[in-house]
């Protein structure tokens, strides 16, 4: 072959290559106005009122909590708005213990504040939520050795007759975290764990948040209702109005869901606002009673 001919040859080889390169750039250029749209769309998601934005676990819910002390259970000072929305998403049930060995309400002429459940000395004890450790204390005739978090959710939770603490106060942690060990401390009649949910230091019932037996939440929000979180409290204390909830999982379907629970698709549909052609979500909570 002569030497004009590879010359001639080469140069095209390097000319294609150039175009090639040109024709990437081309393609990366026109796909990068798309790039920065999928981030505005990000954004504008996070906008939204369900949204799940970062937490400021150095003060959590400090919109509604105007200080921080390691002083007592009900020493939390603040305000909190009518019809306050607490979210529940991204929980952890404290215990995998489904025995809850006594409920909320008056007992022995006064408020139980919590639910007890059954757990041995010994078994961990979990964080409910992301939080921060405002308490980590020993009360001798009381809770024993207890813990009480509070939650970038509003919510703060106590955790009673520990045998030992793993945590110390003004400890961030997160959700499913190892706080405590199970125990029969301070004023106890058995090893158990004594479980507590307050806003501002007014106890809630735990059963309208948390169901034991079925390891889940009650449903993705819980609305705090001021003056009405006692009456409440009592009537699902009592057994008789507690609302019955099933989570969906993968490969549910409404008619599935509705033989389960011994009700009707349509019955399934009005409980939940919902149509028989609604797209089931896994993971959302449905009622069903």
């Amino acid at each position: 072959m002569e030497l004009s001919t590879i010359k001639n040859t080469l140069g095209i080889v390097l000319l294609s290559m150039v175009s090639l390169c040109g024709f990437a750039q081309d393609q990366i250029a026109r796909q990068a106005p798309s790039d920065r749209r999928m981030k505005d769309l990000n954004a504008i998601k996070l906008k939204g009122i369900d949204a799940v934005v970062p937490a400021d676990l150095e003060n959590p819910a400090s919109d509604i909590y105007t200080d921080w002390n390691n002083i007592g259970v009900a020493a939390a000072a603040g305000s909190v708005p009518d019809g306050f929305k607490v979210d529940l998403r991204g929980f952890s049930m404290p215990t995998t213990s489904r025995k809850v060995t006594s409920k909320f309400g008056r007992r022995w002429g006064r408020l139980h504040a919590g639910i007890d459940v059954k757990v041995y000395t010994g078994d961990t004890i979990y964080a409910a939520f992301d939080g921060k450790a405002r308490i980590v204390k020993y009360n001798a005739r009381g809770y024993g050795y207890y813990v009480v978090l509070r939650h970038p959710n509003g919510l703060e939770t106590l955790y009673g007759h520990l045998s030992k603490q793993l945590i110390k106060e003004d400890q961030i942690v997160k959700a499913g975290e190892p706080i405590g060990l199970g125990g029969n401390t301070g004023r106890s009649f058995g090893s158990h764990l004594h479980f507590e949910t307050r806003i501002l230091g007014q106890p809630i019932n735990p059963a309208l948040i948390f169901d034991f037996e079925n390891q889940d939440v009650t449903d993705d929000f819980y609305v705090f209702k001021k003056g009405a979180t006692t009456k409440k409290a009592s009537i699902a204390s009592s057994g008789s109005a507690k609302a019955k909830t099933y989570r969906v999982r993968r490969g549910d379907t409404l008619s599935g869901i509705a033989k389960k629970q011994g009700i009707s698709v349509n019955r399934l549909c009005k409980l939940n606002g919902i149509t028989t052609k609604t797209v089931l979500k896994v993971g959302k909570v449905l009622r069903c009673s």
